[in-house]
This record gives structure tokens, sequence and C-alpha cells, in this order.
């Protein structure tokens, strides 16, 4: 089985360590991976500049870009045969409900799955200090778990492993994504040359789309989230009222 691992917070991310290391004895890996945080690039490719590719050591690769940039190189250029499967990981921190428009983590996991191979998006939903053996455990067991049975190209799941020792892939829920309560304001600051600068607010509270059901309640309930996401956002059930908006 080929790996191609990446993730969001950099090459050196002690998460992708964890993952990297969980899966070695499962097949070829390969990481390519930022040289640098980049939490929060979504899927943004890089198009104004050439991008730069540093080995770091063997199968290692470190890119001057996004996360995107990072699985989109691997896989049209880098790689000499495909990957069966994209692992992007382990996030510091969760990614539920709206994160995943903001994800990098996601967005790498996105674009192997645009390109035509499945990909796993692995966040561990805990601060400091975080127990990422544990979670590269669970890693682990879904990808023996796609060795055994496989995984349909056009999945793209997005897991969440709450903190504690308790939850199990076996005690996995299947959830839908839930809604934040959005943080409106920024915080404003002044640079020593009195000039204001301005950093974007925290990621705000579960709000009232964070039921049973959804990626928050699992992580509540102490359960690993799963929950299947897709590329199409078409809004099929406006498409009629857009029709008659329209009046054609």
């Amino acid at each position: 089985m080929r790996l191609l691992l990446s993730n969001d917070d950099g090459y050196r991310a002690p998460g992708l360590a964890a993952l990297a290391e969980a899966l070695a004895d499962l097949g070829e890996i390969t990481v390519v991976a930022p040289e640098r945080n980049r939490s929060g690039a979504s899927n943004s490719l890089t198009l104004d500049r050439p991008l730069r590719v540093s080995p770091v050591g063997e199968n290692r690769y470190a890119v001057d870009g996004t996360p995107a940039d990072c699985v989109y190189l691997a896989l049209t250029t880098l790689l000499e045969a495909p990957p069966d499967l994209v692992v992007s990981g382990i996030n510091a921190g969760e990614n539920l409900g709206d994160d995943v428009l903001y994800s990098g983590t996601v967005a790498a996991a996105m674009e192997g799955c645009l390109l035509g191979t499945p990909a796993l998006a692995l966040s561990l939903a805990s601060p400091e200090p975080r127990d990422y053996a544990r979670a590269a455990g669970i890693a682990r067991a879904l990808v023996e778990k796609v060795l055994r049975e496989g995984m349909a190209k056009d999945w793209l799941l997005n897991v969440n492993i709450p903190r504690g020792a308790e939850a199990t892939l076996a005690q996995a829920r299947v959830t839908r994504l839930g809604r934040r309560t959005r943080q409106a304001g920024t915080i404003r600051q002044f640079d020593p040359r009195g000039v204001p600068v301005y950093w974007l607010g925290p990621a705000g509270e579960p709000g009232t789309e964070a039921g049973p059901g959804t990626d928050f309640h699992a992580i509540a309930d102490g359960c690993v989230s799963i929950t299947p996401l897709q590329m199409d956002l078409s809004a099929y059930a406006n498409m009629e009222k857009l029709v008659t908006w329209l009046g054609t």
C-alpha cells in the first residue's frame, strides 16, 4: 500500500511524526508537507510564484506552499506512482463544523480526493498536552480497515478524535457537520510605530446546530467523529426556487 501523508501544521509537527510512525509498517510512505505552519490556508493554491521543494529525509519533502500545494505537487509530479490513500494530520486541534471551510488539514485531504485518491483528514480535538500516540492508533485502525476492505475513490472522511483514553474506532459515530456561533470581532493592537494591526478572533463556540448527530455532539460525548464530506457545493434544494426567482 502506498500512503501520502501531509498536514497544515508543518513538516516538523508532532502530530505528523506520530502519524508516520504509526503507519510505517503498513506500506510505502511519502510525506509532503508545508515547511511552516499553514493553519487556516483552506484550499488555496500558490499561483503568483514558483514553489520550492526541499528534501528533509528519505521520502520526506517540505514545500514552501500551502497544504493543497503539497498534495497537488505530490500527486502530479513528485510521486512515481499514485498513492492508494492520502492521510492528512494529525492536526493540533479540532476541525468541527464550519472549521472545514478554513482548515488546511481538510484541504490537503480534499486535494487528494479531487485528484482521484480517497483521503482521510485527522484532527485531535484536545487542548495541550495532546496525546498524539493514541490518536495515531485510531488513525492506524482506520488505515488497516482501508487495507482490508478498500475505500471508494470519492470518499473524503473528516475524522476528529476526542481527548481521553476511552474513545475507540469501534465506538465511532458517523456524523454531520455542526455549526459554530460566529465570532464577529477582531482583536485590535498597535505595532511599535503606533499603527493599528488586527488579529482575527478565535473560532466561536458550538451554536444551536451542535445537537445529536453532529460532530460537536460526538466529541462532547467522548466519541470519535467521522464525517463524510463532498466537493459538490451545489445547493440542489434551492435550484427550483432560483429558477422561479429568475423567472426563467
